[in-house]
């Protein structure tokens, strides 16, 4: 263990590891416990240096406008869009995410989604459990091979999962506005209704943030058409969610399958009613192996940068719109 050193905000119950790290090796305060902040601000803000949060708290200016020396936000998750990333890059505070270590296991659920909803694997266990099956046989799905998985944002995460999709032998293309990337194989489409019209499947991993809000919209989803099927794995953001239940009701796409929302946990009533919807709780990361290796990350990043003021894996504030 290392000597305890330096006062860190932390703000919102994280995972057990990760916690126990934190209290174990620095001064350690539990933001969500603290009833009258201002109060505590004016006792302790001075000392914290630093904040650990994650992609689902974030955390708001006014908030850590009462952090005056405030240095470094060290954040669980790849997406960082609850963040005022102008606001850090103008008082020199540093970012850093968790990056790489979720890659594997967020493609896994978009594939897992993709099959759910083509094969129709969560009606099906409810026709069973529902004793259909002593008077009816289930109805047909339909198959990955062959097809086209187009993807919108072939990042990290992108790329992981059209290697994936590529050894069920399916075809691969992808949405990037600024061009093709030319060390990758598959299909480039600048424009996005024309991905989405040779797709059978149109899985988005972007990030979230403004610069993509609605960017699935009611023209891509027609351009989808009724035999293919919608599948997210970004933010809930990134799509038009009253465009989609309408798109839906219309029959404009044959299907979607999505572990994230705009409201969540509130989902539209609308989509728990629809059995071509396959809905998850937000689990993309959701594995024991992977958020134990983001905790890692989280503290490492910490870590270094109470020893060296560097981060292992830092955030470009003034940078571009991001790729997952």
């Amino acid at each position: 263990m290392i000597e305890a050193k330096g006062d860190v905000l932390v703000w919102g119950p994280m995972h057990p590891s990760l916690m126990r790290s934190l209290e174990e090796n620095y001064c350690v305060y539990r933001r969500w416990e603290i009833a009258d902040f201002k109060h505590w601000a004016r006792l302790q803000g001075d000392a914290i240096r630093a904040v650990v949060t994650s992609g689902v708290y974030g955390a708001d200016n006014a908030t850590l406008d009462q952090l005056p020396n405030l240095k470094v936000i060290t954040s669980f998750g790849v997406g960082y869009d609850a963040l005022d990333t102008a606001y850090l890059a103008g008082r020199g505070i540093q970012l850093s995410n968790t990056p790489e270590v979720l890659n594997n296991s967020v493609a896994e659920t978009a594939l897992s989604l993709m099959l759910c909803v083509s094969r129709r694997i969560s009606e099906a266990e409810r026709f069973v459990r529902a004793g259909k099956w002593l008077q009816a046989k289930f109805p047909l799905g339909n198959d990955l091979h062959g097809k086209t998985c187009g993807i919108v944002g072939l990042g990290k995460i992108g790329k992981t999962l059209a290697r994936l999709v590529s050894a069920l032998d399916m075809n691969v293309a992808y949405y990037r506005p600024s061009g093709p990337y030319a060390d990758v194989p598959h299909t480039h489409y600048a424009d996005l209704q024309a991905l989405a019209t040779a797709a059978d499947y149109l899985v988005v991993i972007v990030p979230g943030g403004q610069e993509t809000r609605h960017l699935i919209n009611r023209q891509v989803m027609r351009a989808l058409g009724p035999t293919s099927f919608l599948i997210n794995v970004a933010r809930g953001s990134v799509v038009d969610e009253a465009a989609l239940v309408a798109a839906l009701l219309e029959s404009e796409i044959g299907g979607a399958a999505l572990d994230v929302f705009e409201g969540e946990p509130h989902v539209p009533a609308e989509l728990l009613e629809m059995d071509n919807v396959v809905l998850l709780p937000h689990i993309g990361s959701g594995t024991h192996e992977t958020r134990q290796a983001m905790a890692d990350l989280v503290f490492e990043n910490l870590r270094a940068w109470f020893e060296k003021e560097t981060l292992v894996t830092p955030v470009v504030l003034e940078g571009v719109p991001r790729e997952s």
